[in-house]
């Protein structure tokens, strides 16, 4: 047996890790992404996207997991969070004009990161990253060996609103000029505030505390509420999506994970997608699973990982 006196130590979700490589990608309009690179791609190479509002930080502790499995691995902020800059005065709202521009970003960024290197690529993304590759592969973007989409952007929740009076009222919101204005306020001022924020993102209190800890000492990658326009176009990009005929065509071994009881995206669209496009793998957690499936409690979370380390084994072998 052995001795916990030798076990590895855990890993410091509030460091970057050592031998990490942080810097900025031009877009071809001179746009800066920060970027992030880690490990030294014995493996193959492995691009991973964050979701809305997101910022590189909060995914350290997988991309040092894969670092450590022997993928190069490389992440960066969309342009408008993170540390790739704004697209308002707001420096907390999270604006895009056309998800368009993000599509060109990740074409572009694909394209450099495909040419740096031989041997399997691959590509894992989370939320609205999921939706923003999806579209990417539906609109030709050259695919990667394989893909994991993890609870991807399929569908947004709209509370008790029906999808087509959502859309109505982004819409009207953007057309009486508030399109760049925050769609709606993210109180974390008390505890029960963000209690309840934690529990739709996951059930980790102390995962959830790292982004809070990030966000503080960083207060430049900090994010808040979407714009309107953001809700107008996730709306309109997910119905395009799934009503077009071009999820049919996508080609890339996928593996999608998705929780039953997302309270962000959902999970009913992903299971729609998921029996469109030719040889996807779809699992499906419970309970015990909220929207953030890599930064849920571990029983989940390594169980994500086993997934998807044996689904690129299989896919994309060395």
């Amino acid at each position: 047996m052995d001795s916990p006196l030798f076990a590895p130590p855990a890993f410091d979700r509030r460091a970057w890790p050592m031998n990490g490589r942080l810097d900025f990608w031009h877009a071809p309009d001179g746009w800066p992404l920060r970027r992030y690179r880690l490990g030294d791609g014995e493996r193959g190479r492995m691009l991973v996207l964050g979701g809305r509002g997101d910022m590189i930080e909060k995914y350290l502790e997988v991309i040092h997991h894969w670092a450590e499995q022997g993928w190069a691995v490389t992440a960066f902020d969309w342009r408008g969070q993170g540390g790739s800059g704004r697209l308002t005065g707001d420096p907390l709202c999270g604006h895009i004009k056309d998800f368009g521009q993000w599509i060109g970003d990740l074409r572009s960024f694909a394209t450099d990161w495909r040419a740096e290197g031989d041997g399997p690529a691959v590509v894992v993304a989370h939320s609205m990253g999921g939706h923003l590759l999806l579209r990417a592969l539906a609109e030709g973007m050259p695919a990667p060996d394989a893909a994991v989409t993890v609870a991807p952007m399929m569908g947004v929740h709209a509370g008790l609103l029906p999808p087509w009076l959502a859309r109505f009222i982004a819409r009207t919101m953007c057309a009486l000029g508030f399109e760049a204005r925050q769609a709606w306020t993210q109180k974390e001022e008390s505890s029960w505030q963000r209690a309840a924020r934690q529990k739709r993102l996951t059930h980790d209190p102390d995962r959830y505390a790292d982004e809070l800890w990030w966000r503080d000492h960083s207060r430049d990658i900090a994010l808040g509420p979407p714009s309107w326009r953001w809700v107008a176009q996730a709306l309109e990009s997910t119905r395009s999506l799934e009503r077009g005929d071009a999820l049919d065509r996508i080609a890339v071994p996928l593996l999608i994970l998705a929780a039953r009881h997302d309270r962000l995206v959902s999970t009913p669209a992903i299971q729609r997608v998921a029996r469109r496009i030719p040889g996807a793998r779809l699992h499906v957690y419970g309970r015990d699973a909220a929207h953030e499936i890599l930064r849920e409690r571990d029983h989940v979370r390594m169980d994500a990982l086993q997934r998807i380390d044996a689904f690129f084994d299989e896919a994309a072998p060395a």
